[in-house]
């Protein structure tokens, strides 16, 4: 077996999502749950995240090879003093034989002299060990999702939600800093092109920001709870009405996104585990899968 770099190419980034989609219908496989589909925008923006983070943190992304073909791949950032794991997988088939021991090694590696990590693992109970044993302290995650009752949700208080743009990246790493310590920088050009819209709030009391793609809401990060309950209401607002709601990410600390989400209809579950070293879980702030 031998580890290499992922290029910034079409096809590394579309084995990356193979490896991806077969580990992750597996997981779903044995959950039983109905498998994610895996549509054309899905793909598309799968794949450019991919190519950002060979470009931007090309010593943190590998793909592990096995016989001529790739059987896993891990995908890690750094970012301001701040590690993250943006994705880590390996095919069913090439399970239990070590390839993620070593891929997790590489990527934790790249990460080396970053006072704080974090990942948003999946619900596999293998990449939870593998994180714990890593020194990461594993917080569990809830999901909300379900049609939005428009008409339930909270009032916003006369709070103006304005769409952003490119315009706002210094507004968008100061919010960032201020809730995880760390600015997303160029992920935000990424996020731009593979959303539907950016909302944003700037006050006199605080400022936050909220990506929306569709039913999902991909990312959220504001100086106070007020604020970023005025967004998240501001974001399920705008679901279209064939489009059921998605909030991947919240932890315990998320009231504010549970208060919202309950009033706005949607159904709450527990899945996965959000995994810190050296920080407390962000409260006004709901992460991105692939950025966090």
């Amino acid at each position: 077996m031998i580890l290499r770099p992922v290029r910034d190419s079409a096809s590394d980034a579309a084995v990356v999502r193979e490896i991806h989609s077969a580990a992750e219908a597996a997981l779903e496989r044995q959950s039983g749950e109905p498998p994610a589909p895996w549509t054309t925008e899905r793909i598309a923006g799968h794949e450019a995240v991919t190519r950002h983070l060979a470009r931007t943190d090309p010593g943190g992304c590998w793909l592990a090879e096995e016989d001529g073909r790739t059987v896993g791949a891990a995908l890690a950032l750094k970012r301001e003093g701040l590690w993250g794991l943006s994705l880590f997988c390996v095919l069913p088939s090439a399970q239990g034989n070590g390839i993620g021991r070593l891929l997790l090694d590489h990527a934790l590696a790249y990460g080396h002299g970053c006072l704080r990590g974090m990942a948003v693992p999946s619900a596999d109970a293998g990449a939870a060990r593998r994180y714990h044993a890593a020194g990461f302290k594993l917080h569990p995650l809830m999901s909300l999702t379900g049609k939005v009752d428009r008409a339930a949700l909270p009032d916003p208080g006369g709070t103006p939600v304005h769409l952003g743009d490119a315009s706002h990246r210094p507004l968008l790493d100061s919010v960032d800093r201020a809730v995880r310590g760390a600015a997303h920088g160029p992920d935000h050009e990424t996020l731009l092109r593979t959303t539907e819209e950016l909302l944003v709030v700037d006050t006199l009391s605080g400022s936050g920001y909220c990506y929306r793609d569709g039913g999902r809401v991909v990312l959220l990060a504001a100086t106070s709870k007020r604020l970023a309950a005025v967004l998240l209401t501001a974001a399920l607002s705008r679901v279209p009405p064939t489009d059921e709601a998605e909030i991947a990410h919240a932890t315990a600390e998320q009231d504010w996104a549970v208060d919202v989400a309950l009033a706005g209809g949607l159904t709450l579950r527990t899945r996965g585990f959000l995994a810190l070293r050296g920080m407390r879980p962000p409260a006004p702030w709901l992460p991105s899968d692939a950025f966090l």
